[in-house]
């Protein structure tokens, strides 16, 4: 414990980029109390190394704690947005584009079931289509495929 409070300015940093390494490599950025500490703690341990604040374990705590605090209150709504951001691009793969005939009359609003490639897919269209009728394949969800009149 003297080691740790003879240089705690350096102590504070490695705490720092160990909470950060922790947060990044296991939490994977899921929560972000931990990045918010260590930044914290890194500039606490910055600002003593400068001799800008004493070196005490009070003053370690408490700089460590407001400048967390002002980290969050600033940074929380940018990163939550960062986070929480999905893209919706659909994905184009072999199927978009396959063409088949129409096992059974699908309806408009109803769905028919079609076997494709070892799995049941339910199909649907935004108009009536008939039996027989050539399709293509526009749209591809889970177990869901949509398709319009082939050309």
């Amino acid at each position: 414990m003297e080691y740790f409070l003879s240089h705690l300015p350096q102590a504070l940093v490695v705490i720092g980029l160990v909470l950060l390494a922790i947060e990044i490599l296991v939490m994977g950025f899921s929560t972000f109390v931990l990045l918010f500490i260590a930044i914290g703690t890194i500039i606490t341990g910055g600002l003593m190394m400068l001799g800008l604040i004493p070196e005490t374990m009070l003053v370690a705590l408490s700089a460590t704690a407001i400048i967390s605090t002002i980290v969050a209150l600033v940074s929380w709504k940018p990163m939550k947005l960062m986070q929480n951001k999905v893209e919706s691009n659909q994905v184009d793969n072999d199927v978009i584009g396959y063409q088949f005939m129409l096992p059974a009359d699908l309806e408009l609003g109803k769905t028919i079931t079609y076997h494709y490639s070892g799995i049941d897919w339910k199909v649907r269209a935004k108009e009536a289509l008939a039996v027989g009728t050539e399709v293509k394949i526009i749209k591809m969800d889970v177990g869901m495929l949509t398709v319009e009149r082939a050309e």
